[in-house]
């Protein structure tokens, strides 16, 4: 199998320049901002629990960069990740991590998540190990097992389920004992956000996916498609708390999330403009918009 590392000769990054390159950072906010934006929503109602919020932070980020982990074992497994790759190099395709360390690893982390939830579960009970379990199912399931969801174009929807729906909804019921409609609406808005990044990543990738059958969304629909589903789901995060003010659920200061738009018009426009890997930095900017959106969005509900 051809290791990107060995072709392009480039240097070896340090053993934490390694990892980090593994974690992929510019996409962890989607696993940090549900939990904020939960906590948010938790603090508005009166019942901000700052423990569990931490915990909850930490489970959500344990399970993202696990997935990542993994993500980077199938698709070495697989052949997704060669020389032709567009995006970051990959660690274990780039002979920088060993396979069976990155093995080791990810079952380390996603014990250590399984045992920080358990706090969480006598906390919110079994609604919450039934998160618990499907979420630890997902990291493995996104890219490993007989039928990966990553590679049906099935990837999108889970994302936003358990980005959006399941990320807020399961914290702010760890905060409440409770789950409403308008939590539900809001969490549309990170898992709008968490599918945009995953969407400008396999735009990128379209070609060298489909040479190994991996077929994500961009992959089945298309470029142009994709780009403007990115513009649908863009109008879907800056919708829900303007749909919250309207219907008196949030008050108008949720809306300062609206300032963020010039910044995602910024991106809309990089998507239309870039191929290949110029597209690396709009998947960057688009973790920041997410950032800068919950943020914004959170303080307009903690100032309620």
């Amino acid at each position: 199998m051809t290791h990107n590392r060995a072709e392009t000769n480039l240097p070896l990054p340090s053993a934490f320049g390694a990892w980090m390159l593994a974690i992929r950072p510019k996409t962890l906010p989607a696993g940090a901002v549900p939990v904020v934006l939960a906590s948010a929503l938790a603090a508005a109602a009166g019942s901000f629990r700052p423990f569990p919020a931490l915990v909850a932070l930490i489970c959500a980020l344990g399970i993202q960069v696990a997935t990542n982990f993994i993500n980077e074992i199938y698709d070495f497994r697989k052949g997704a990740d060669t020389s032709e790759r567009l995006g970051p190099t990959r660690t274990v395709a780039a002979g920088i991590i060993s396979e069976k360390r990155m093995v080791r690893v990810s079952g380390v982390l996603l014990g250590t998540v399984f045992l920080l939830g358990l706090y969480l579960v006598t906390l919110g009970g079994w609604p919450i190990m039934l998160i618990g379990v499907l979420s630890l199912l997902f990291a493995w399931a996104y890219t490993g097992g007989p039928f990966p969801i990553a590679y049906s174009g099935l990837g999108d929807i889970f994302v936003f389920i358990f980005f959006g729906l399941v990320a807020v909804g399961g914290t702010y019921y760890v905060e409440t004992g409770t789950l409403t409609l308008p939590v539900l609406l809001a969490a549309a808005a990170p898992g709008a956000f968490s599918v945009m990044i995953l969407l400008v990543n396999n735009i990128r990738d379209i070609d060298t996916d489909r040479q190994v059958g991996k077929m994500t969304l961009p992959a089945r629909i298309g470029g142009s498609w994709a780009r403007r589903l990115y513009v649908a789901l863009t109008g879907v995060a800056y919708l829900v708390p303007l749909l919250l003010t309207l219907n008196h659920q949030a008050s108008a200061w949720s809306l300062l999330s609206l300032l963020s738009i010039p910044l995602a018009i910024k991106m809309i426009r990089q998507l239309y403009r870039s191929e290949g890997r110029a597209l690396n930095s709009v998947l960057a900017g688009t973790g920041k918009v997410m950032t800068l959106h919950g943020i914004l969005f959170s303080l307009g509900l903690i100032i309620h």
